[in-house]
C-alpha cells in the first residue's frame, strides 16, 4: 500500500533514562508541522473509522500496544500494523485511506505528529461496522 510508511526509530537506552526518537523533518515521510497530540485507547476498544484528505498522520506508540488497520477503498486491500516500544516504529499514513485502531493492551497512548491542524471539515468518519474487518 503505497499511501503507508512503516519506519523503525531509534531507541537509546541510558542508565539515568531512555530516549525514544519520534521524527526529524529530514525523515521519509514528514510532510510539513501542523500539530502534535497524544491520544489514548483503552484495552480492546476501537477508534475509526476515519479518512483524511489532507492531513499526513505520524504515528507512534510510546505505552502499551495498539493494532492499527487500514483500508484502501479504491484497491480494498487492509494493511494491519501492530506498534509498541516492543515494536518501536513510526507509521505514516497519508491522506485518502481510511484507518482504525484497538487498544491491545491497558494504558495504551500514541502520539501524533500531524502534516496540518485539526480541521473536522478535512476528514470523512464512518461506523466501525461499515467497512467489513474481523478485529
Amino acid at each position: 500500500m503505497d499511501k503507508v510508511i512503516l519506519t523503525p526509530l531509534k531507541q537509546i537506552h541510558t542508565p539515568k533514562g531512555d530516549v525514544f526518537h519520534g521524527m526529524k523533518k529530514s525523515d521519509v515521510g514528514y510532510d510539513g508541522f501542523g500539530e502534535a497530540y497524544f491520544s489514548t485507547v483503552n484495552k480492546g476498544q476501537i477508534k475509526g473509522w476515519k479518512k483524511h484528505t489532507k492531513m499526513t498522520l505520524n504515528i507512534v506508540v510510546i505505552s502499551g500496544e495498539i493494532e492499527f488497520v487500514i483500508y484502501d477503498d479504491s484497491t480494498e486491500e487492509f494493511k494491519n500494523v501492530k506498534l509498541s516500544l516492543n515494536n518501536y516504529q513510526r507509521l505514516t499514513v497519508k491522506p485518502g485511506v481510511w484507518m482504525a485502531f484497538k487498544g491491545l493492551e491497558n494504558n495504551s497512548i500514541l502520539l501524533n505528529i500531524a502534516s496540518i491542524e485539526h480541521n473536522p471539515e478535512e476528514s470523512e468518519n464512518v461506523s466501525i461496522e461499515k467497512i467489513n474487518y474481523e478485529w
